[in-house]
């Protein structure tokens, strides 16, 4: 299927998808949500993609926002439907069930941090921008980014990026735990294609699993937590991953997994 604003490739069973929007700095428009909803969907059903790398096309951004030229004429009515629709967009990406990266290069800002945020693992080049700048706009973040902000980074870090909409760069970003790896812009795509096929090679169930246990049980009281975590791992044990898995080790061999 072909996209307007996005390019999809496939690499093994990594999927990359490129918000293709460079002349706009890969704002996202209802169009494209609308295509990011698509493509991930179809990933999510396919089983031959174990992992999932997101960014931007060019090197100046990942996504610098939302688009504002559209959003300019919304009534509120529509900018409630924009903000829905970015959120649930992003709550699909953060369970797919499967290891999304993303790739940041550039600014990624307003509904692109958000975007960035809603993925599993965030690998930084040392030239990013991340930041939260809607109240220079009169707005608040609309696409989950006080939610998401918050339990990434706290309670302060959350209202100081939301209330001042100041940028941050990268290393501050991992500092406070918004982004897992920084490392030098020309080795960004090593850094990524590495960490990529290491999931891509993990038993497919057991990341789910993880994800699941993480995101989900993450949410919920310590104990509910604990009983969310004592499931899945029982769970594991009826699959033959598990089985491909302790064999392998014991036998001195690397695992085969299957997804079974």
């Amino acid at each position: 299927m072909a996209y307007r604003n996005l390019e999809i490739s496939n690499r093994g069973a990594v999927r990359t998808i490129v918000v293709n929007r460079p002349d706009k700095l890969n704002a996202l428009n209802r169009d494209t949500l609308n295509e990011l909803g698509l493509v991930f969907a179809q990933a999510a059903q396919d089983d031959a993609v174990r992992v999932v790398v997101l960014t931007g096309a060019g090197e100046k951004a990942f996504v610098a926002g939302a688009d504002i030229a559209e959003m300019n004429g919304y009534t509120p009515v529509q900018a409630q439907g924009f903000s829905r629709a970015g959120q649930r967009l992003m709550t699909s990406i953060e369970r797919l069930g499967k290891p999304v990266i993303a790739r940041v290069q550039g600014f990624a800002l307003g509904g692109g941090m958000e975007l960035a945020m809603a993925c599993h693992l965030r690998v930084a080049s040392e030239k990013a921008k991340f930041g939260q700048p809607e109240i220079n706009l009169g707005l608040i973040p609309g696409f989950g980014g006080t939610q998401r902000l918050l339990r990434l980074a706290g309670r302060g870090a959350a209202l100081e990026l939301c209330l001042t909409g100041a940028p941050i760069n990268a290393q501050r970003a991992y500092e406070l735990g918004i982004v897992t790896r920084v490392v030098a812009p020309e080795a960004l795509d090593e850094a990524v294609n590495t960490l990529a096929d290491q999931l891509a090679a993990a038993a497919p169930l057991a990341a789910a699993g993880i994800l699941d246990a993480v995101l989900q049980g993450g949410e919920t009281a310590i104990d509910q937590g604990l009983e969310f975590e004592t499931q899945g791992f029982a769970l594991a044990f009826s699959t033959g991953d598990m089985r491909e898995g302790t064999t392998a080790f014991l036998e001195k061999r690397k695992p085969q997994f299957t997804g079974r």
